[in-house]
């Protein structure tokens, strides 16, 4: 898969693109929908499949008091088209610069001139260029003048909307099943793993703990059971504790701490992924660490069930 980033100089055979459109945060059904839309029509035509995001998201630099958290880093986004066989991603640094610029240019930058669009599809709510100009009517529009064909499809199944505003909502309460629902996979933090105080490895549950970008969505405090992958490809089961360890502190800085099942070796310095199955308990003071210690015990026990049941095998992970 090529990423073409602004100012990259990329050569491109004679064919002409199908191009999915849009910020693709988190890359949720909706946004697979889409690409998957693309793809299609790449086939029909023999042409390329190729996507356009925009990092990062537009409102950072729009309206930056209103930003939302990103879903995932761009690396995961960019692993996810790779796995929904897109050849080519135009990634586009949205700077004040490109926030200036018309729904027109942007059509003749980007859609004719960088990727010779024949086919472009977007969701049905799709806005471009300054001040929101341009909708799917105007890219219509565009499209009949410089010969490429439009497709706006619905973001929605199941009865509810696909949106990326839904799966913060859920994962900011604590409600994964849902968020697992509109991504169609587990929603899943990727971070480096940084030296702790080993705690956990004192109690007899060592943890990976992890450096989490404030920018990134992350689950609220509690106690977790998922999926651990490592830098090798493999997946762990795990369990995750989310929050300030009151057994210990009253008031400690939010940790992210995962402990994975029958792991052992150096994982400092490394990125991993961490995907959330289940919500087991919040975070509570014990009368005494040896309680703590039998908890923790059941925590494992339940996650080594989930794990279990819906192994990572089961899902359709995009990165």
């Amino acid at each position: 898969m090529i990423v073409w980033r602004d100012g990259d100089y990329v050569e491109l055979d004679e064919r002409r693109s199908a191009v999915a459109v849009g910020v693709f945060d988190g890359l949720h059904r909706g946004h697979q929908r889409v690409i998957g839309r693309a793809r299609e029509l790449a086939n029909v035509h023999a042409n390329r499949l190729a996507v356009v995001t925009f990092f990062p998201h537009p409102a950072f630099t729009v309206h930056p008091d209103r930003a939302p958290v990103a879903i995932g880093t761009l690396g995961q986004r960019l692993d996810g088209f790779e796995r929904l066989g897109v050849e080519l991603v135009r990634v586009l640094h949205f700077d004040e610069q490109l926030a200036l610029e018309s729904a027109e240019s942007f059509v003749d930058r980007v859609l004719v001139h960088d990727l010779r669009a024949a086919d472009v599809v977007v969701g049905e709510d799709f806005r471009y260029g300054h001040d929101r100009a341009g909708d799917v009517g105007t890219l219509i529009a565009a499209g009949a003048a410089e010969d490429f064909r439009v497709h706006a499809l619905a973001l929605a199944g199941n009865g509810q909307r696909w949106s990326s505003t839904a799966i913060r909502e859920s994962v900011f309460a604590g409600d994964l099943e849902r968020a697992t629902a509109i991504l169609g996979r587990p929603f899943t933090l990727r971070a480096v793993v940084e030296h702790g105080d080993a705690r956990g490895r004192e109690l007899g549950f060592a943890t990976a703990n992890l450096r989490v970008d404030g920018g990134v969505l992350c689950p609220p405090a509690g106690v977790y059971a998922g999926s651990v992958r490592t830098p090798d490809g493999r997946w762990w089961c795990g369990a995750v504790s989310i929050g300030r360890r009151p057994q210990f502190y009253d008031d400690g800085e939010t940790l992210v701490e995962v402990h994975l099942v029958d792991f052992s070796g150096d994982l400092y310095g490394a990125t991993i992924d961490v995907a959330f199955a289940r919500r087991l308990r919040d975070q509570v003071r014990f009368d005494s660490v040896d309680d703590l210690i039998a908890q923790m015990g059941r925590d494992v026990a339940e996650s080594r069930e989930i794990f279990r049941i819906s192994p990572p095998t089961t899902w359709t992970l995009l990165g």
